[in-house]
């Protein structure tokens, strides 16, 4: 007499594949835990390297003026002395600079908050986007670990 042997897995086959991919799981959820906050913190660098070169560009075109303190005018056409192309003149031949203040990812906020530079961790509200300094044209990510980038 043969026996017939039904298939599938054995409970100790199952038990050894379960802990396997508890083994595996363990180590990496939380690599993709950390990938979010990398992301945030590196689309905030790009967009304060952004900033500041768009600031830098404004002021070698505006015989070393700066923006106002809500940075408005890198968004719109300006003429030599800063004034906004509100009547469509041919002599606003500067900018625009950017389309939009870019949003910081951390507050998913372009607003910009005035600060004195150099700017601290007290300075950062984790409210507005950027923090700027409208004197010195410094500005900075509005973050209290990423202030001083």
């Amino acid at each position: 007499m043969t026996s017939k042997r039904r298939p599938g897995f054995t409970l100790v086959e199952v038990l050894i594949v379960v802990v396997i991919m508890a083994v595996l799981a363990a180590t990496i959820i939380p690599q993709f835990a950390d990938s979010t906050n990398d992301a945030k913190t590196s689309t905030s660098k790009f967009n304060l390297h952004t900033l500041r070169s768009q600031i830098e560009l404004y002021r070698s075109q505006h015989d070393g003026r700066l923006p106002t303190a809500d940075l408005s005018e890198l968004t719109f056409k300006t003429d030599a002395s800063g004034n906004p192309n509100e009547g469509g003149s041919s002599t606003f031949s500067f900018g625009p600079y950017l389309y939009e203040i870019p949003e910081n990812p951390y507050t998913n906020s372009a607003t910009v908050k005035t600060a004195t530079a150099p700017f601290t961790a007290g300075d950062c509200n984790n409210t507005d986007g950027w923090l700027y300094d409208s004197v010195s044209g410094e500005i900075a990510i509005n973050r209290a670990d990423l202030v001083t980038e």
